[in-house]
């Protein structure tokens, strides 16, 4: 009897027990709502946003002098006296060494001799013609009393003594024209013995000494020797290699930011000039800066790390590089839709930096798209998106 009512207490604690069991075991339906939030992907987003914006290059440059030449002398002789020695800063018009030519000097001195005798040689025809004038001139009056014939002959006579004269001191005028002329040349010549600087600025090399041998500047290189090499330094150029894709943007007066590693200092100047040509092997446009150097804190040959500003906007709609995808002159992004899904959209470029880039069309402010791997998402694709902000941190949470 006991053991026929402990049966009957084990068989309604287990009836008791298989609907919670069964409960557990049916599968729980879930909203629609539910699910889809469970299928969407996390997606980081970048909003689509306004403000300042440049299109910049960033390339190294060299700093050279602003002008830069070797010395020669136009004549050939040997050195006298030289005044100057490297470093040594020198005027425009400044003495810089001094020739001795003896073949010029008495090439000179038979010029000045050759002029003097010329010059009596004139004097003397000119009194002659002068003499000869006059008395061409009172002699009819000296044979009215003579026969008529011999009056004839005697003037034909003075009249081709005239001529004679005339034509003697013609020649002589000529001559001392060339003797003029002989002096002066070697006269200028003379003055090519001092060698002067062309410019003010500081000696870099002297290429020559005391008694060396100085070939004429006008002979070949192999032949001419330099006196010294002379730079001016107080202005200086800075040589920029632009590629050829920007050649066409460069302006004069553009701004350029330029810091010389050598000072650890910045410095601010602008387009003075360029080649407006390619080099062909660089495919490069020489583009120069200059800067005033007076106080002499830059040094020829420094290199400096410039910023060449080639466009700017105040107000341009941006969006990070690494939302972008380019296909040649196609680009599109990946937008993410009010109702939280993903569309692709094709959009038109403009300025772009080291890490935005302007949008023309396409978006519009306040747009959110995907930046990251693009390849994890799909057009149409849900998604739950997290704003990056402009420092680099997420922001929490979806719109």
């Amino acid at each position: 009897m006991k053991r026929t009512k402990l049966w009957m207490v084990l068989a309604g604690a287990a009836l008791a027990v298989l609907p919670a069991w069964w409960i557990g075991k049916t599968p729980r339906r879930v909203s629609g709502k539910q699910s889809e939030a469970e299928a969407a992907v996390p997606a980081a987003v970048a909003r689509v946003r306004r403000g300042p914006m440049e299109n910049s290059l960033t390339t190294a440059g060299e700093f050279k002098p602003f002008q830069d030449v070797d010395v020669h002398a136009k004549v050939s002789g040997y050195i006298r006296t030289i005044y100057v020695d490297v470093g040594d800063h020198v005027k425009e018009g400044q003495l810089i060494a001094v020739l001795e030519v003896p073949e010029l000097a008495a090439q000179l001195a038979g010029a000045e001799a050759a002029e003097r005798r010329a010059e009596s040689a004139h004097a003397a025809a000119h009194a002659a013609c002068e003499r000869l004038q006059q008395a061409a001139a009172t002699k009819p009056g000296l044979v009215a009393q003579q026969e008529i014939d011999d009056a004839r002959a005697k003037d034909e006579e003075s009249e081709g003594q005239v001529a004679s004269a005339r034509a003697a001191f013609s020649s002589a005028q000529q001559q001392l024209q060339i003797a003029q002329a002989n002096q002066k040349q070697y006269g200028a010549l003379s003055n090519y013995t001092r060698i002067v600087a062309p410019f003010a600025g500081v000696i870099t090399t002297r290429y020559a000494d005391t008694g060396a041998l100085i070939a004429a500047g006008t002979a070949s290189s192999a032949q001419s020797m330099a006196v010294v090499h002379l730079a001016e330094i107080s202005k200086l150029r800075l040589v920029l290699p632009i590629p050829e894709s920007m050649a066409a943007q460069i302006h004069v007066g553009d701004p350029v930011k330029v810091h010389v590693q050598a000072l650890d200092q910045d410095i601010v100047g602008k387009v003075a000039r360029f080649a407006d040509s390619l080099d062909l092997q660089t495919r490069t446009m020489k583009t120069e800066i200059d800067f005033d150097n007076r106080n002499g804190r830059l040094i020829s040959g420094m290199y400096a790390e410039t910023t060449l500003t080639l466009r700017a906007k105040r107000d341009a709609l941006s969006v990070p590089l690494e939302a972008v995808r380019r296909n040649g002159d196609d680009a599109t992004v990946l937008a993410v839709t009010a109702e939280n899904v993903v569309e692709e959209r094709h959009v038109k470029l403009g300025l772009e930096s080291s890490s935005r880039v302007e949008v023309l069309s396409g978006l519009s402010e306040n747009d959110e798209v995907i930046i990251g791997n693009r390849t994890d998402f799909r057009n149409g694709e849900k998604v739950v998106p997290k704003e990056i902000a402009a420092s680099g941190g997420a922001t929490e949470g979806a719109r």
